[in-house]
């Protein structure tokens, strides 16, 4: 009988789903808010701000109702005097949110908390007409501790202000509430808010040992005596718990009235499977606490059994095995939903990213949400989870600098309570390119917070000043030197025995910046008035770029000389709301130059200029992939270096270009393979191979253009390897619609991401075509958003109207809540055959 009921309970816990870090019982609280804008309005107006919105007695039948995650700026609409570094969109305002809400009469007793993924910003929380808390900082995670203000059986009024106002950033922020938020009932007796910390001291192939540290809260008047069990189940692709593969030691505490403590238990999993770059294996550890003999809590925790070192000689090693880290950074919008968190889209820029090659993110320069986490465990990717991007010092006027003093080691260790179970993470950063670099008292004032709360991973900086600060010594409280494009000094530091055993990572590289679909022939700066960039991906003298720049190509060749650089994290792998350099006016630009004031001089007088033209450009040129996520041309570079045993070839640039008949039109090939052939109407125009750590591309400068179909064969060790086509277009004739998937949930949740193409009538891309479409749905589905990549485009995210950009536009469908069936999507344009696409709404 004894046998059969351990069975029977472990069989209960296999059954269960992982959905969040926590309490079992957490419950999304997401659904049915009121929210009003006040302070500046959209237009440029303003509407003063009531007395008494937190007040249970304050008329809100006339707010907007919504479900969050919400960021009212992404509605915007774009002001062409608005600043390019945020998006030309209207962020600043006062916002509050409003929701009714009732708490069972059996809760009476329980802890009731509620939980802010992220709040853009400077959030202040009343419930019930009285004040609970704020957090300034509006990327990190928070909780506060609703118990004393609620009533039970009872309507209970929960108000949110938030104030953007107050707040100055160098890219798109968002406003809003713009994350998740959730409700956590407990019983008095329970796990902490984060309160679990599961290390791997020891691992191998035959055993791993196992350490859980479980902080235990009591909220009553009496000492509790509390039991205390941990189980390691395997945690499946689905988050499901499935076999218990550990039963670690129980023990016994005593917890004293109204305190915390942290017991620690230890023990062993055998035979573990580790967690990989391409094997993601992750278990998760479920504590319960019994008090009394009762069952009070629940916590679960999910985790991964690895390794890791940073090391100067070898680069970085994961399980033991050296590692290139092949990385990008990416801000957190999602591009035309704005800063509102969505699964769908976020698993949709990972899988994008992934096709490329990518295995590390670079969490650019903020906590992620926490779903980021999440997925990247599941997936495999590596992650550097980044504080701060200014500190003391602020870059903008109201940036995270005010509130430095009050606020830094409270937001320090929330990213890293939350964070620290990931087993994706394998570097905290900080901070990115402060203004106090040279600093040696606040780094490793920083940097000892972060020790004392994470001991087990390394810790770095993100730094353009990376020669001053390793002069004075400040990157000595770190354990791996974060480099920033100046590189410059490395082979110096390397002989400096302070610095000669310290690891060095590309924690920022290249900033090569261009347009999907766009080519020029020349390179002067007159040329650029349509403000975009050519995606010939080359630095050519009088091509608008930043100064700190290189292309992929010389990233490229510096990392197989020095390995032992362990990779890069390139700025970035999507374009991004805000910052559109070079178009961007933003002085944050010069500190890139604060220690060479004659840059500094004439970068400031080239942003003054720039000032006067009012760009229209209103996000950014970095990315790999562009806004609606299409890739560029740069995204096949990457993919054919990074992926070395895929085959592949791709040629730039389009093959449509009737006033260049007879003119150069240079044609560059990238590809896997080592050499390839390449041939215009089946006339060969020669064979070309690489030279071995020289050559990522190649390139044949002067091809006359001739109508037809350019065409490249490529081989690898002498045979053939891919082939890719461009041919050219004739009049646009029809549109094309194809979905990222063909089958999609039910919860009101879930997107699917329709991509529209121009073709002619024989189904090749018209390039260039701006055409006008209109998206319309039909089924239990709505479209949310169109894009369609363009930097310089004013048309409303919302709008189901957009024009083609070089040939390409996007439309994203949500599903109605609950509502299953077909939804048909459908294209039109006026002289164009429509196109259509179906897919299914599931449970």
């Amino acid at each position: 009988m004894a046998i059969m009921l351990l069975v029977g309970t472990d069989a209960v816990a296999t059954n269960k789903t992982l959905t969040r870090n926590g309490q079992p019982t957490c419950e999304s609280f997401n659904d049915n808010w009121k929210f009003c804008r006040y302070g500046l309005q959209p237009d440029g107006g303003r509407i003063d701000e009531p007395k008494g919105l937190e007040k249970p007695t304050f008329d809100d039948s006339r707010w907007r109702r919504l479900e969050l995650p919400h960021d009212w700026a992404i509605e915007g609409p774009f002001r062409i005097e608005l600043a390019g570094e945020m998006g030309k969109l209207p962020y600043k305002a006062i916002g509050w949110y409003r929701k009714n809400f009732t708490l069972d009469r059996n809760d009476a007793g329980r802890r009731i908390y509620i939980d802010f993924d992220g709040a853009m910003c400077y959030t202040e929380v009343w419930v019930n007409g009285k004040y609970v808390g704020e957090w300034p900082y509006g990327y990190n995670s928070f909780r506060f501790d609703l118990t004393p203000y609620v009533k039970f059986g009872e309507d209970n009024l929960i108000a949110v202000k938030l104030n953007t106002e107050k707040f100055d950033s160098r890219w798109y922020s968002g406003a809003g509430i713009y994350r998740n938020v959730w409700l956590t009932k407990t019983e008095q007796v329970h796990v902490g808010h984060w309160g679990t910390f599961v290390t791997t001291p020891e691992v191998s192939t035959a055993a791993a040992k196992v350490n859980v540290e479980t902080t235990i809260e009591n909220h009553t008047s009496a000492v509790k005596t509390v039991s205390v069990e941990t189980s390691i189940y395997v945690l499946d692709a689905d988050d499901r718990l499935r076999g218990r593969v550990a039963r670690l030691e129980d023990k016994e505490v005593s917890v004293r009235a109204n305190s915390s403590m942290k017991v620690n238990i230890g023990g062993e999993i055998k035979n573990p499977k580790l967690w990989e770059v391409d094997s993601p294996n992750r278990y998760a550890a479920v504590i319960r606490l019994y008090t009394g003999g009762k069952l009070t809590d629940e916590y679960r925790t999910a985790f991964g059994v690895r390794t890791i070192e940073f090391t100067a000689r070898d680069g970085f090693k994961l399980n033991g095995k050296v590692t290139a880290i092949k990385g990008t950074c990416n801000h957190h919008d999602l591009g035309a939903l704005g800063a509102a968190f969505n699964l769908s889209a976020l698993k949709r820029q990972f899988r994008i990213l992934r096709e490329m090659g990518d295995n590390a993110l670079r969490c650019s320069h903020n906590p992620p949400a926490p779903e980021f986490l999440h997925l990247a465990d599941k997936m495999g990717f590596l992650v550097m989870d980044e504080a701060f991007d200014a500190w003391a010092a602020g870059k903008r006027k109201s940036d995270y600098a005010r509130m430095y003093e009050q606020w830094h080691e409270k937001d320090l260790k929330a990213m890293i309570h939350r964070d620290r179970n990931h087993p994706c993470v394998v570097l905290w950063s900080i901070g990115n390119e402060v203004i106090e670099q040279r600093g040696v008292e606040i780094t490793k004032h920083l940097a000892d917070i972060a020790r004392r709360e994470d001991p087990t991973r390394p810790l770095t900086a993100g730094y353009n000043d990376p020669d001053g600060a390793r002069d004075v010594g400040a990157p000595l409280s770190l354990d791996v030197m974060g480099i920033n494009y100046f590189y410059g000094g490395q082979d110096r530091f390397e002989k400096d025995p302070r610095y000669k055993d310290m690891p060095t990572l590309c924690a920022e590289t290249s900033s090569q910046v261009s347009t999907r679909g766009f080519y020029t022939f020349n390179y002067d700066r007159d040329a650029w008035q349509n403000y975009q960039i050519s995606s010939y991906d080359y630095r050519h003298k009088g091509q608008l770029n930043t100064g700190w720049m290189c292309p992929p190509d010389a990233m490229f060749r510096m990392l197989e000389e020095k390995p032992h650089l362990m990779g890069e994290f390139v700025w970035t792998g999507f374009d991004y709301l805000g910052e559109p350099t070079p178009y961007n006016s933003d002085e944050t630009v010069l500190t890139n130059y604060r220690h060479d004031k004659a840059k500094q001089a004439e970068v400031a007088k080239e942003l003054e200029e720039l000032r006067k033209k009012t760009p229209p450009s209103r996000s950014s040129y970095f990315g790999i992939v562009d806004l609606a996520g299409f890739p560029k041309d740069r995204y096949y570079l990457y993919q054919s270096h990074w992926r070395p045993d895929y085959p592949m070839a791709h040629i730039l640039p389009h093959w449509t270009w009737p006033e260049r008949v007879g003119k150069k039109v240079p044609v560059h090939v990238y590809t896997s393979g080592d050499e390839a052939e390449l041939f215009l109407n089946g006339k060969s125009l020669g064979r070309k191979k690489k030279v071995a750590r020289q050559d990522y591309r190649l390139v044949w400068h002067d091809v006359a253009y001739e109508p037809g179909e350019i065409k490249v064969v490529a081989y690898k060790d002498g045979k053939e390897w891919a082939t890719a086509v461009q041919r050219t277009a004739s009049e646009a004739a029809t549109l094309q619609l194809s979905a990222d998937r063909n089958k999609i949930t039910c919860d009101g949740k879930d997107l699917a991401f329709i991509t529209l193409k121009v073709c002619d009538a024989q189904g090749t891309l018209v390039p260039r075509s701006d055409a006008t479409v209109k998206f319309s749905v039909e089924g239990p589905a709505e479209i949310i958003a169109t894009d369609n990549g363009d930097a310089t485009s004013f048309e409303s995210f919302q709008s189901p109207q957009r024009k083609a950009f070089n040939g390409m536009a996007l439309a994203i469908v949500r599903t109605k809540k609950g509502e299953t069936g077909t939804i048909r999507i459908k294209a039109e344009s006026n002289g164009l055959q429509a196109g259509e696409v179906i897919i299914k709404s599931r449970k």
